[in-house]
């Protein structure tokens, strides 16, 4: 069954929009690209903007990125099934290449995934396997300086550049905090360890418009800038977990997960405190039965603070004798009643004065809808 189609504000297509700018997969499954490469051009040319389609969306989807983007999570997590709407995905900026070719093209170039599938009314688009916290992205990721300024296509050459020594999940182009100016240096994520390898110890070294890059491995960088900040102690190892993430700081899908069920099982561990309330001076316990309730006999009896009214139908509503006596006594009164009853008692936090009595009587005659005495109880 199609899930329901959860609409893209324009706020959050631009946060949306602004986090991928910098962050783009480059991995296409090695039998796709041999099969496109036995087509005649034209099919070959179509079915290898599809594949560049399949893999942006992909990359929304992946482990590296989808418990980390709070945009792609809330759009995860909006449908019990997990179905995102296609239409939803089809907007973001880095898909602009594509939309001219219409919302059918799209479905159809996701019919080519191997880690999505599209429900049958080919509206909504979702993983095939649960989402797992990725693993060895420390390990598998590289560092890079040396890539000059930025200009409209950089992000796509350096996608192009890092390619050609093995599959990559991303390339995180790595910004100055408050002006998100470009500091030429990246973070790759490759997919295997030996792409790792491949990079690092590639012969001829690699460079980047004729000049050569600074490259180590993201462990060896951490290493450095613990050095260069002579940081030892706990101050190394919260620099290291810094860097060692996930590469982008803030939304960590598993890390709310973990803390809402900590903050679950505390909740349920923790007893539920005493509420009390205070009534002629005296704290009297609320229980929880009947939405709050207390024990008439925890309700002291002063004389001359109290009156009883006899006649009443059988279901006497507490709100219509509090909410007309609120206009003359501050403190709401105590009103005891049994359901079926013709008859109950009203207490007071003060002894009454005639005045008192005399106002009661006369704006309280009738309780569902039929007359009433009031009188004064026998101590």
């Amino acid at each position: 069954m199609s899930a329901p189609t959860v609409e893209a504000t324009n706020g959050a297509k631009e946060v949306e929009e602004k986090k991928m700018e910098d962050v783009q997969p480059t991995e296409v499954a090695a039998s796709m690209t041999t099969e496109a490469s036995t087509a005649p051009k034209s099919e070959q040319e179509e079915k290898d903007k599809m594949l560049r389609a399949v893999r942006q969306i992909e990359f929304y989807f992946a482990d590296s990125n989808l418990p980390f983007d709070k945009f792609m999570w809330t759009l995860h997590t909006a449908n019990p099934e997990h179905w995102v709407p296609i239409k939803t995905v089809a907007s973001f900026k880095r898909m602009r290449e594509f939309q001219p070719l219409g919302l059918e093209w799209v479905v159809k170039a996701l019919q080519l995934s191997e880690e999505l599938e599209v429900d049958a009314a080919g509206e909504n688009v979702r993983r095939k396997t649960e989402v797992q916290p990725p693993k060895g992205q420390f390990e598998r990721s590289i560092y890079a300086k040396g890539f000059g300024k930025e200009d409209p296509t950089l992000q796509k050459r350096l996608e192009d550049f890092f390619n050609k020594y093995g599959k990559t999940n991303a390339v995180r182009m790595r910004r100055v905090d408050g002006t998100k100016e470009f500091k030429g240096s990246v973070f790759v994520e490759f997919a295997d360890y030996k792409s790792v390898e491949a990079f690092l110890n590639a012969d001829p070294k690699p460079t980047w418009e004729g000049q050569e890059l600074l490259i180590m491995s993201k462990e060896a960088y951490c290493d450095m800038k613990i050095k260069e900040k002579g940081l030892t102690g706990k101050a190394a190892d919260l620099r290291r977990q810094s860097i060692a993430g996930s590469g982008r700081k803030g939304f960590n899908a598993f890390k709310e997960m973990a803390e809402k069920e900590k903050g679950d099982k505390k909740g349920k561990d923790k007893p539920k405190p005493e509420v009390y309330l205070e009534f002629l001076g005296n704290k009297i316990r609320v229980h929880e039965e009947d939405g709050g309730s207390v024990k008439p006999e925890d309700v002291p009896f002063v004389k001359g603070a109290s009156l009883k009214f006899e006649g009443a139908g059988d279901d006497v509503s507490f709100d219509e004798i509090k909410g007309t006596l609120k206009e003359r006594f501050a403190r709401a009164p105590f009103v005891k009643y049994s359901k079926g009853d013709s008859w109950g008692l009203v207490g007071f936090d003060k002894a009454l004065s005639e005045d008192d009595v005399n106002y009661v009587k006369e704006n309280l005659k009738k309780l569902s809808g039929k007359d009433i005495t009031w009188s004064i109880p026998d101590g």
